[in-house]
């Protein structure tokens, strides 16, 4: 007889789970997830590890691969089609270098990309690949930007999920389908949401998708995931690889090369096994919630943001659209840093970017913290109002 289903924690009881809530309000998880206490406990283990054993490598194995099972099983893959790397930019890397560009040369981008993996892509003109940006449209992403570009030259195009600076959501099903009637690949960075927004890679139909722990997963810097879609075949081999990436990887055989099958393939040198605790602590959170219920109460909580903000005046730089907004709201500010430090003294964690504040929920956020954010915001603005040419309307 099988146990039964554990009951999902609502977002009040997950809330309970992270103990800085009860001293700040944190609304900085499009920066760093807030500390749960199933990570702390996780980093406590991994210390012990070390006291007990000195060097436990075979307890380390089990955690990294029972990071890769669960994060395949949130995007609805199998742990064979996931790579661990050590950041989105080594994922886009490996997807990038397994492509023969002097077939295709076509890699289709948006300016709206983590500037790491628009990098990475730019870096591949020196193996032959011809970069185009699509460019945004009142500042945002759309589907014409992309299918303008797209054509039968083209080898890979790269969507983000969600748009760093101000949360986007975009098009990427209707990308994809573009993408793939030309025959190129699809590159998924879900970096910005995954965790919050509910994410299935069969109805992506993606080759690629990375993300990293630290964020809305919960986990720590220095470990990403690389889903590579089963059967997808690379016509080059991985120019950065090692043991991990090996068919037999303790087969300790200099002399000869045999990657790993699919996704392992793409692996390189030893895991990093301390992020991989705290990523399995983070998706472990994760699972003890419904994924639907986490993406509504995220969506309810950003829609209140949004239209909060929009009511004070302020100058909003993500979507008007609900369906179009992800886990976080961006306004324009003439200093976010300055802002930012000025809601800190108050207690309110934010991530400013460039021009704008950014403002993230996740399920663990209140009502009432977004009411906290709204005094301390007001109070800022009437000591130290903006310019008049700031002060214009939400972006539609």
């Amino acid at each position: 007889m099988t146990d039964p289903t554990p009951e999902r924690l609502t977002p009040a009881q997950f809330r309970t789970h992270f103990p800085i809530t009860c001293t700040k309000t944190y609304l900085a998880s499009c920066s760093q997830g807030a500390l749960s206490d199933a990570l702390a406990a996780a980093l406590t283990t991994f210390q012990s590890t070390l006291l007990e054993h000195g060097n436990p490598w075979e307890h380390w194995i089990v955690e990294v691969e029972r990071s890769r099972a669960a994060f395949a099983e949130l995007i609805g893959a199998t742990p064979a089609e996931i790579a661990i790397v050590s950041c989105a930019s080594e994922g886009a890397f490996q997807a990038a270098s397994g492509q023969d560009w002097t077939r295709r040369p076509g890699l289709v981008t948006t300016d709206l990309e983590f500037p790491s993996l628009a990098h990475v892509w730019l870096a591949q003109r020196a193996r032959g690949a011809e970069v185009r940006f699509a460019g945004a449209h009142n500042g945002f992403a759309d589907l014409p930007g992309y299918t303008k570009l797209i054509d039968s030259s083209c080898s890979l195009v790269s969507v983000p999920l969600h748009a760093y600076a101000h949360g986007q959501r975009l098009p990427v099903e209707e990308i994809t389908e573009t993408a793939h009637r030309h025959g190129a690949r699809v590159l998924v960075d879900a970096y910005q949401g995954l965790g919050v927004t509910a994410v299935d890679v069969r109805e992506l139909d993606c080759d690629y998708l990375v993300a990293g722990a630290l964020k809305y997963l919960l986990g720590v810097p220095g470990i990403a995931f690389l889903y590579v879609r089963a059967g997808l075949p690379h016509p080059v081999d991985p120019l950065l690889t090692g043991w991990f990436g090996q068919r037999d990887t303790f087969a300790f055989t200099p002399h000869d090369l045999t990657f790993g099958p699919g996704a392992k393939r793409f692996q390189s040198g030893s895991p990093p096994v301390l992020a991989a605790y705290g990523a399995h602590a983070g998706l472990s959170m994760l699972a003890r919630t419904d994924p639907a219920e986490r993406q509504a109460h995220v969506a309810a909580l950003v829609t209140h943001l949004y239209e909060s903000l929009r009511d004070a005046g302020e100058h909003l730089a993500s979507p008007a659209d609900p369906a179009a907004r992800g886990p976080q709201v961006a306004l324009r500010d003439h200093d976010p840093a300055a802002l930012a430090a000025f809601l800190a003294t108050r207690g309110v964690m934010t991530s400013p970017r460039g021009s704008l504040l950014r403002i993230a929920c996740h399920y663990y956020t209140s009502t009432e913290d977004i009411v906290t954010l709204l005094d301390a915001l007001a109070g800022y603005r009437r000591c130290k109002p903006q310019p008049s040419a700031n002060r214009l309307t939400a972006t539609s």
